[in-house]
């Protein structure tokens, strides 16, 4: 799946780089970042959805506005959407009250009190509203008005319906924004899930604003501490009375994201124990809360969440995504939990599962098959032994807009050596139409930086990619400094053979003569789970290590600046930049660590123990994995960067690094922003990004700030 390491690495990038035309124009201070250069790129149209099977609604640009197009699939021609086809019923909060919009843009406000409602959430068939009120569940009829409120303890330290902290973080996602409630699809039912906070540690922030200041108080559980307890209840639409289903919610468990079956008879509902090598789903009765085992899953790392489940309307069965093989893949199991078929299998992995056709007995999904750095579109039968058909083409990364049926589809594809484009398909896999190209007509005009994907080999033998942007004007005899840009977090990669616009600061840098690096490690997702479980109760050394042999490769090369490997990252690139001036030293020479952990014990439960175990299992674990037992190494230039009131990664983590160092003299940078959370923006993000400028020319240009730059930030 991923083309064998060579000897002759970066050649083609070089060779290009170097015999680039002569006549071809640059880009000015002005035409990067303050007017651009017209026709270099255009902009692309956007896709949002079908109308129905054969027609797709397409965003085109008149002049400053964005309007809907329906486009019809046969003829391409092209009327403007009408309000229903593209237009859907919303709630939002406006002065602390809930207001409905219906699909013709009506707009009615539900609530009238002072009290701040959240999460407004429509029900399935469009009549009622449930939301949380003072942290109890609440739902509202919109025609007639009618609120029923369905609990009464919410308080400072019990939630129903609204999130605990950890799991909103880290189990129910942060797109939840702390909604723990869910429509059953007959929207006859309301499941919810009820928090006590009262055995989690607080957490302490401080507030540095006004004369006193103040501090922000949280239920944070850090790695090994008590989680919040947590109990799942079933609420009947309209009546008090709530239905518990059938787990102590004193035991030590974890509770995941839960499904309803399609016909709203049973509740499915995801367990883990607090080690998290063990899954179980369970099929809750929401009129008793009697439960029942229908799946299990236990790998010797960890188990993730099952992040969705299709039921089949014909009740014949349900598919999920499970990487229990080592790789992600579907499985179509009855619906007592019985395997009925494996979809697909293989070194590669699914993506996203984008439709079943009941019918046809077939479903489309997107995997990584033809390489783990692309996307492409398959369909496979749910009852055949064939393997999956590609119905995308080229070596391209394709991302998927499929109709309602699954008859045709859009794919706006890109690699990093092709500009975006667009174009409609049957299923097939027959070009219809081509619709978009990005790549204007002045784009062969300019000079531009390309950007390569290459590989590297770890010390152990694995094969991993990074994409490397070469200077323009590149000149092999000259040397330059390399600026590696990188996350590295489980299973989030962010290397792949997609489009990179060459334009912006990455124009900028390349100008100037920097080498610019992006890199994955083992973990990435690149070589699936199997890659993932090497970092299991030693996570960040493995990672470090692979991005020290990535770095080692580039510093053999004859035009790269030794002396000058410059590393940055945010939270979890954060701590991979202070293990690199740290546990790397030998290797990374600069880096910025942007709101990093920097103790695993200082982060939270979840994430922390799905990976690490707890501080009170694995302390050798957690003592080698801590940029502060390397910190005596720093020789480089360290910038530790933190916002003072982050609630995700706590700036205790810097802080007690800079304790650390302090304690050791060592030299380093450190700038706070206050008030600010897990990332910035507004005027303290201009300050960040000015700063990042100032320490790159600072320290590997070794040169002063262009005039234009001073101006640009006056």
């Amino acid at each position: 799946m991923i083309n064998k390491f060579s000897a002759t690495l970066f050649t083609a990038l070089v060779i290009l780089s170097f015999s680039s035309s002569a006549q071809l124009k640059d880009l000015n201070f002005e035409e990067v970042f303050n007017k651009p250069v017209k026709d270099i790129l255009n902009p692309m149209p956007i896709y949002r959805g079908w109308a129905d099977n054969t027609n797709y609604i397409e965003y085109r640009m008149e002049g400053q506005q964005s309007k809907p197009y329906t486009v019809d699939v046969r003829t391409g021609a092209a009327v403007q959407s009408a309000p229903a086809q593209v237009n859907e019923a919303t709630v939002r909060i406006k002065n602390n009250d809930i207001f409905y919009k219906d699909a013709l843009g009506n707009e009615k406000q539900l609530t009238r009190d002072s009290v701040l409602e959240k999460n407004p959430t429509l029900s399935p068939d469009g009549s009622q509203v449930a939301f949380t009120k003072r942290n109890d569940l609440y739902s509202i009829n919109i025609n007639s008005g009618v609120e029923t409120r369905y609990t009464n303890d919410g308080s400072d330290l019990i939630y129903n319906g609204w999130a605990s902290w950890v799991y909103y973080e880290e189990i129910l996602g942060r797109s939840t924004r702390y909604k723990a409630f869910w429509w059953s699809p007959d929207s006859k039912r309301i499941a919810f899930m009820r928090f006590d906070d009262s055995k989690v540690p607080v957490f302490p922030i401080y507030n540095s604003s006004g004369q006193q200041g103040f501090l922000e108080n949280t239920r944070y559980p850090k790695a090994g501490d008590k989680n919040p307890e947590v109990k799942m209840g079933l609420v009947n639409l309209g009546s008090q009375g709530i239905v518990w289903a059938d787990f102590d919610e004193k035991n030590d468990q974890y509770f995941g994201t839960p499904f309803w079956m399609a016909d709203s008879k049973t509740l499915w509902m995801q367990w883990m124990n607090r080690d998290q090598n063990k899954l179980i789903i369970y099929s809750v009765n929401p009129v008793d809360g009697a439960k029942r085992i229908i799946h299990e899953e236990t790998q010797k790392t960890w188990v993730d969440w099952f992040d969705g489940m299709y039921f089949l309307k014909n009740g014949s069965g349900f598919i999920l995504k499970s990487d229990k093989s080592g790789w992600g893949h579907f499985y179509y199991y009855d619906l007592e939990g019985k395997l009925k078929k494996q979809l697909t299998s293989g070194f590669w992995r699914v993506a996203q599962l984008l439709l079943v056709d009941e019918k046809a007995q077939e479903i489309y999904f997107t995997a990584r098959q033809e390489s783990s750095a692309r996307h492409d579109l398959y369909r496979v039968s749910l009852k055949g032994t064939e393997e999956p058909v590609r119905l995308t083409f080229g070596n391209y990364d394709h991302q998927i807009n499929l109709s309602p049926d699954g008859k045709y589809f859009i794919t706006t594809y890109s690699n990093l050596s092709t500009a975006p484009k667009s174009a409609l398909l049957d299923n097939k896999g027959n070009i219809i139409r081509e619709l978009a190209d990005s790549k204007g007509s002045a784009y062969d005009s300019y000079k531009l930086p390309k950007t390569e994907l290459s590989y590297y080999k770890t010390r152990d033998g694995l094969e991993l990619p990074m994409t490397v942007t070469l200077p323009l004007n590149f000149d092999p005899s000259k040397k330059y400094p390399v600026w590696i840009s990188i996350y590295g977090g489980p299973d989030a990669g962010t290397v792949y053979d997609r489009w990179k616009s060459p334009l912006g600061q990455n124009y900028w840098w390349a100008k100037e003569g920097v080498i610019q690096v992006a890199i994955d490690n083992r973990s990435s997702g690149h070589l699936g789970k199997t890659g993932m479980d090497f970092i299991y109760r030693n996570m960040g050394k493995y990672e470090i290590e692979d991005y020290m042999d990535a770095a080692l490769l580039l510093k053999s090369k004859p035009y790269v600046d030794g002396s000058k490997i410059g590393i940055t990252g945010g939270s979890f690139g954060g701590y991979m930049t202070a293990m690199a001036l740290t546990y790397g030293a030998d290797v990374f020479t600069h880096g910025i660590a942007n709101y990093s952990v920097t103790d695993w014990a200082l982060y939270d439960t979840h994430y922390t123990e799905r990976f690490m175990g707890t501080p009170q299992n694995n302390a050798e674990g957690y003592r080698i994995t801590s940029p502060m037992t390397y910190a005596d190494k720093l020789k480089g230039s360290l910038r530790i960067v933190h916002g003072t009131m982050d609630d995700n990664v706590h700036m205790q983590n810097s802080i007690q690094l800079i304790d650390k160092l302090q304690d050791l003299n060592k030299n380093f940078e450190f700038m706070l922003y206050p008030g600010e959370r897990h990332g910035w923006g507004g005027k303290k993000a201009r300050h960040s990004n000015q700063e990042n400028v100032r320490y790159i020319y600072k320290n590997l240009l070794e040169k002063p700030i262009p005039a234009e730059y001073l101006q640009y930030w006056k």
